[in-house]
């Protein structure tokens, strides 16, 4: 199965990518431009990938589908949701530009992350347009550069740091044969008791977030598991776009207020942070992904986070080091892994870290 309106751009995208690299240009990266908020700003020559579109391969039996990054994320999901399938991470789109690359480039992954996996979860394999303009194949059809490296899953969240990510080969699963919602009144120390007793046993949950004095859950599976399910556990039905508009970042908690946007990384079973401040906190992932609106110190709520083994990451543009910064060790790793695929820097050069 392939689009109507595909496009195979490869060869031009491999030749500006070689004269870049020929002339030392640094180049950035774009496809819809819906995530620019997410990371460091780059300032480069721009290179955009949204005529390179079209799925190459689908085979809903074998749950595969190849296809170009400049696709339009939002082609892809319909095309699969008419074999009844969908991307079972449930990337964010964040505008109706978004595209495939840009999905796998940022790593974001949606409320049902926790108990389907992440966008790297689903990575079989990848088409990269290496420095010297050559599209390699990594993941399902092998074919390593000389550093040995398989980049398929590495590309998942590199931001494009490593490569110019050409296409990409994805497990996909189906649809629930059933959805439901609720929203049950719970104080937070209760939710998330509940949650990490519920985390334990075989229940048909597929997202949870508490916002407001209220737990929200989504119930998807066979009719009888979630309609049981729902039964034993009561509450209030809730509008199943809850659930989009979290993953959007629509929800009045998000759009309210001018202050900065925090991404808290936790473990499992982690209490209520000590925050500075005491900012509104909406837990996401059964409270393992927490979104926090703060005005504190950069330091003071990471090192809240590093305290219980996490990290945070400021989703606000103009933040000076979004993501928390590397221990030396991790920079050399990244440093040595930068240099040896890019050594003139010229893929989105400093779009996760000042460094690299």
């Amino acid at each position: 199965m392939t689009q109507h309106n595909a496009q195979d751009m490869a060869a031009a995208l491999a030749e500006q990518v070689r004269a870049a690299d020929r002339d030392g240009t640094p180049l950035r990266f774009v496809g819809g431009d819906t995530k620019a908020f997410y990371g460091r700003p780059v300032e480069g020559r721009t290179l955009s990938t949204r005529e390179h579109r079209g799925i190459t391969y689908y085979d809903p039996v074998e749950l595969i589908v190849s296809v170009r990054a400049g696709t339009p994320l939002a082609e892809l999901e319909a095309a699969l949701a008419e074999q009844g399938q969908m991307l079972a991470c449930e990337p964010p789109h964040f505008g109706d530009a978004a595209t495939v690359g840009g999905m796998v480039a940022s790593g974001l992954s949606g409320p049902r992350r926790p108990w389907a996996g992440s966008v790297r979860d689903f990575m079989l394999g990848a088409r990269v347009i290496n420095r010297e303009g050559v599209e390699q194949r990594f993941g399902g059809q092998v074919m390593k550069n000389v550093a040995g490296y398989d980049l398929s899953r590495l590309m998942a969240g590199a931001q494009g740091t490593l490569g110019l990510l050409s296409e990409v080969t994805l497990k996909v699963l189906p649809k629930p044969g059933t959805s439901r919602s609720l929203r049950l009144e719970l104080p937070l120390d209760v939710a998330l008791e509940k949650l990490a007793d519920w985390g334990r046993k075989p229940m048909p949950i597929s997202a949870a977030a508490w916002l407001d004095g209220a737990l929200h859950l989504r119930l998807e599976g066979g009719p009888s598991s979630v309609a049981a399910t729902a039964e034993r556990l009561g509450g209030d039905d809730l509008e199943a776009g809850f659930w989009t508009d979290l993953r959007e970042h629509r929800l009045p908690f998000f759009t309210a207020g001018e202050a900065p946007l925090w991404r808290l990384s936790l473990p499992a079973n982690t209490p209520p942070l000590d925050l500075p401040g005491e900012p509104p906190v909406l837990y996401d992932w059964a409270g393992t992904q927490r979104w926090v609106k703060s005005d504190a110190d950069a330091e003071a709520i990471r090192a809240a986070c590093a305290r219980v083994g996490g990290h945070a990451t400021c989703l606000t543009p103009g933040a000076a080091e979004p993501f928390t910064p590397l221990t030396p060790a991790l920079l050399g790793y990244h440093r040595r892994l930068k240099a040896e695929l890019d050594p003139h820097g010229i893929f989105n050069p400093g779009r996760l870290y000042a460094e690299v």
